[in-house]
């Protein structure tokens, strides 16, 4: 009997998280796909079943391939970069200097600040008339007068990412460094007594050593810039005519304010199976790799 119970306690420790995700991330994911393929009133009223007829319309809205292809932009330039200069932060914070901890404290605030109120400050640093940007330029004599910093929807939408880039690398940092630390001090040693410089050391060391850290990050990056909706909602609520949207805005404006629900509930199904698709490549590739290696 005693060895009967140790045997369940696990699974009855864990219960209760289980119920959890069951309710709040389970439950709603089907509620979701059901409504995809039902017939949804402007009232939001749900009908009969409509089979694809939902994805069918999602698919034929004017601004979709434009959406779809700004959140393809919109992932890889906030994920690709932020990995990149996020991993060169946490190489330069892991050394020793003077100032170190203030330094990773001042990195982690744009990650711990809400990104509404990031998007605000933004918004007011790059405003045309009285933004601090222009101030700033023109107070150090490098520019004679204000400079139109949003003069189409094509740099509206590199801000948008630029500022998505600048909140995201707080999180990679950390978690490389998180990696970094963990490395025995005697693998460089050793490896310095043997000759290796810097690059050597980077490639045949760290990198291997701290890609579990970096594999980790990279998912949950994706994730979360996918699904990142204040940045360009705040800034440009996808205007003009949804040029600046990604999918997450648009299908929250389809939604809530043109009352085509069907359609919106279509688009979230196609997130969710894209980053599944993603996640899924992405950790087949990582953990094929570490096999090979």
């Amino acid at each position: 009997m005693e060895s009967s119970k140790h045997k369940w306690m696990p699974y009855v420790w864990l219960l209760p998280s289980i119920l959890l995700i069951g309710i709040f991330v389970v439950f709603p994911i089907l509620i979701v796909f059901r409504l995809s393929f039902s017939e949804i009133s402007k009232a939001g009223v749900v009908g009969g079943f409509v089979g694809f007829q939902n994805y069918i319309d999602a698919v034929n809205l004017p601004a979709f391939k434009t959406v779809m292809k700004n959140t393809f932009w919109w992932v890889l330039s906030v994920v690709g970069l932020s990995t990149l200069l996020g991993f060169i932060i946490a190489l330069v914070l892991n050394q020793k200097f003077r100032g170190r901890k203030i330094a990773r404290s001042i990195l982690i605030f744009p990650w711990a600040t809400s990104l509404v109120i990031q998007a605000s400050v933004w918004n007011y640093i790059i405003k045309y008339e009285y933004g601090n940007l222009n101030n700033v330029l023109l107070n150090l004599g490098i520019i004679r007068s204000p400079i139109n910093w949003r003069v189409s929807y094509q740099v509206e939408f590199i801000w948008e990412c630029g500022v998505g880039i600048f909140v995201t690398i707080p999180f990679v940092a950390f978690c490389v460094l998180s990696g970094l630390q963990s490395i025995d001090e005697s693998l460089y040693e050793s490896a310095t007594v043997d000759g290796a410089g810097f690059w050597s050391k980077l490639w045949y060391i760290t990198i291997p050593l701290v890609r579990p850290s970096l594999s980790v990050s990279t998912v949950l990056n994706i994730i979360y810039v996918f699904n990142s909706f204040p940045i360009i909602f705040t800034m440009t609520k996808g205007a003009p005519a949804n040029k600046t949207d990604t999918m997450v805005t648009y299908l929250y404006m389809l939604s809530f304010y043109d009352r085509k629900k069907g359609p919106a509930n279509a688009l979230s199904v196609i997130g969710f199976l894209i980053l599944c698709l993603c996640a899924g490549v992405y950790m087949m590739t990582v953990m094929r790799k570490e096999d090979e290696g």
